[in-house]
């Protein structure tokens, strides 16, 4: 990390008051940052803001309210000033049977994971535009470069969030605003705890949380990306080695991955 690029940088973190969004909270108000973090209004927001940083406000909303948001951002920059750098890290994950999940489940993680981040950027882009130096960063997924069997409606939106920011990434790039997209793996956070118990044995063959990267491993590769303006951070060797043979080998990969589920299937 590097303190001098983020020193008195304004940087409006959603999902700032949980997981990969805390860890990356508590490392930039380190290194100086004037820290927004965006999260829903609830115990893990209060204990953020007990914490008493005069670098950090904590800015309650739900990202898939643009009246939320405009609001929270109205009050990051009544205290910061003008948004320098956007991290996009508010996310939701129900892993099921596709045929168990409802329509209403594949809605709310496109509210929360694709819109969510939508509403953020649009909210930020004027400030970030006047900047010319500005940064977006999105969290996305290795199930945002590779279909997993039990993520039908988390694995779609995170494939759009890559979308998204590679059309941000052309047209905002002539503005002199990079745009940064990070691939996790499993994390140890609250919310792969949560989910854990619902994965499907294939799922859970697959990915089973098991070498999980922890929250604060992801936060810096991250913001070492946004440092650089890197297009792409994917943490974690295996990682790497999956989004290669991903690009190469991409009917080897799906003929192993069918072989776990076929003997996942078995075992059940």
């Amino acid at each position: 990390m590097n303190p001098k690029h983020w020193t008195g940088r304004h940087t409006v973190i959603t999902g700032g008051t949980s997981g990969i969004g805390l860890a990356t909270t508590h490392a930039l108000l380190d290194a100086g940052a004037h820290v927004t973090a965006i999260g829903l209004d609830d115990d893990s927001a209060t204990q953020l803001a007990a914490e008493h940083h005069d670098n950090l406000l904590v800015a309650p909303a739900d990202v898939r309210r643009e009246d939320d948001l405009s609001t929270a951002f109205k009050d990051a920059r009544g205290r910061f000033g003008p948004v320098r750098s956007l991290i996009c890290c508010a996310g939701i994950t129900k892993p099921s049977y596709f045929t168990d999940l409802t329509t209403d489940d594949h809605r709310r993680h496109m509210d929360v994971n694709y819109f969510g981040t939508l509403f953020a950027v649009q909210q930020a882009i004027p400030d970030l535009i006047a900047d010319g130096r500005g940064s977006i960063t999105c969290i996305s997924s290795a199930a945002g470069f590779l279909g997993v069997f039990g993520y039908g409606a988390y694995t779609p939106t995170k494939f759009a969030v890559s979308g998204l920011c590679e059309v941000l990434r052309q047209e905002l790039k002539p503005r002199g605003i990079t745009v940064t997209v990070i691939y996790p793996p499993d994390v140890d956070t609250p919310m792969l705890a949560g989910e854990t118990p619902l994965k499907p044995p294939e799922l859970r063959a697959l990915s089973n949380g098991e070498n999980a990267l922890s929250a604060d491993q992801v936060a810096r590769a991250l913001i070492e990306g946004t440092e650089t303006g890197r297009t792409r951070v994917i943490p974690g060797t295996s990682t790497r080695l999956l989004r290669l043979a991903a690009g190469a080998a991409p009917g080897l990969l799906a003929r192993y991955m069918d072989s776990v589920i076929a003997r996942a299937q078995r075992q059940v």
